[in-house]
């Protein structure tokens, strides 16, 4: 398919392209992703040794059809009958993982279908992730909102009845400062009663400052737990750090934030083991801050440009379905939200099943929700997309479908006192 974030090598420089082709090409011209870099806080925690060390045992070919049946037969599930769940023998099994599965769901969360939106208010970035359609090599519209116009597309959000709202940005400090995210979550919180935020990883100081501007929650994707993977795959930036990502959501916590949202991007590495460390990085987290709120998504790679240069892994429905029912079975309480990456028939059946979240009315383009929510052409240009979308129905449509699946969507059940 023809892809629009393709690269004009043409319009960048005979520097910027042989920096490009040596990060591509030459492991030596890369710093070392597992330092950090100045700036980067330091946190001392236990939490990754324990996820890695679990990751890196992992061999899911080992496990059988009776280690399957009994992790079902259990009443609570352990970290044993969560790899066996994830395992290949468990494939013939997804008819009762999703029976137990919907059985969990319903003791939680009844049949509750939450809703949000995300709005993307700046697509710069820094870093060089060659999956990505915002990487800083990538000929795209750049754009980044002003005060104003975020303040518009809010409005036009909120007044289509929507509650919650997910604030993103691309990965770039120097146009997305800290201040910058902080005035859009002050501006959020005269629209919205959930305030998410889905940037850069930042110091615990940071996020206690977004938290006090009105961000109730953190979401950061580790992308893939596969340290050698990741380092092919992100070659230049602040994000090129891994462990400074992977403990993101700890720093989060102790800035004050009420809650944390984890995932891997399933089709960069082993899909199975991502699940794997992506759960225990919840599992560990949860136990060392009970009264954190905690949630999963589990999106897929959709169609990008460079696929020939990451190799990605197909994840395929059922595949999906099984990792989503083993979330649900191992951790009962965990909030699982998947993304308008999925198709409305995959997104209509996983809700009666193990997710709790989806989002609504979604874009991945900057200053773009006016023309696509009243049909009027927005004041001045839009940015790009990240990525391609699947599910494009607008919030009313959502409600009305969820609704008719038997489901009661909710927009928000916190009171403020």
């Amino acid at each position: 398919m023809e892809n629009k974030f393709f690269v004009d090598s043409g319009k960048l420089s005979p520097a910027a392209l042989e920096k490009k082709h040596r990060l591509e090409n030459d492991p030596s011209f890369r710093t070392n992703h597992m330092e950090y870099m100045e700036g980067m806080e330091i946190i001392e925690s236990d939490i990754c040794e324990k996820v890695m060390s679990q990751m890196k045992a992992y061999d899911y070919d080992k496990y059988t059809a009776r280690d399957v049946v009994n992790a079902l037969e259990h009443e609570t599930c352990t970290i044993e009958d969560f790899k066996a769940l994830l395992s290949p023998a468990a494939e013939p099994y997804l008819e009762r993982m999703a029976q137990r599965a919907r059985i969990e769901t319903g003791k939680h969360f009844g049949n509750t279908v939450y809703l949000f939106t995300p709005l993307y208010i700046a697509n710069y970035c820094e870093n060089y992730c060659v999956y990505c359609g915002f990487n800083c090599y990538n000929d795209i519209r750049r754009m980044k909102l002003n005060m104003e116009q975020i303040d518009r597309e809010m409005k036009i959000i909120a007044d289509s009845g929507m509650e919650e709202i997910l604030i993103l940005t691309g990965e770039s400090r120097a146009k997305s400062s800290v201040e910058y995210i902080g005035e859009a979550c002050k501006l959020a919180r005269k629209y919205f009663r959930m305030v998410g935020l889905e940037i850069y990883p930042v110091n615990t100081d940071e996020y206690r400052y977004l938290h006090e501007c009105g961000a109730d929650y953190v979401t950061v994707f580790q992308e893939t737990y596969d340290t050698d993977k990741y380092e092919t795959l992100h070659l230049m930036g602040h994000k090129r750090v891994w462990p400074y990502r992977f403990d993101a959501q700890e720093r989060a916590l102790r800035g004050g934030m009420r809650g944390v949202a984890f995932s891997a991007l399933l089709g960069l590495s082993d899909f199975r083991r991502d699940a794997l460390a992506s759960a225990l990085h919840v599992y560990y987290l949860q136990r060392k801050y009970p009264h954190a709120e905690m949630s999963l998504s589990c999106p897929r790679l959709r169609p990008i440009i460079n696929n020939d240069k990451i190799n990605p892994l197909d994840v395929h429905e059922t595949q999906l379905c099984q990792v989503l029912c083993a979330y649900r079975i191992f951790m009962p309480f965990v909030g699982i939200t998947v993304s308008s990456r999925e198709s409305e028939s995959f997104r209509n059946g996983i809700v009666k099943i193990a997710a709790t979240k989806i989002s609504a009315g979604v874009s991945t383009g900057i200053g773009d929700h006016e023309s696509k929510y009243s049909g009027k052409e927005s004041e001045g240009a839009e940015g790009d997309e990240q990525f391609e979308i699947s599910d494009d129905r607008s919030f009313d449509k959502m409600y009305r479908d969820m609704s008719e699946e038997g489901l009661q969507p909710v927009l928000n059940d916190y009171l403020y006192v």
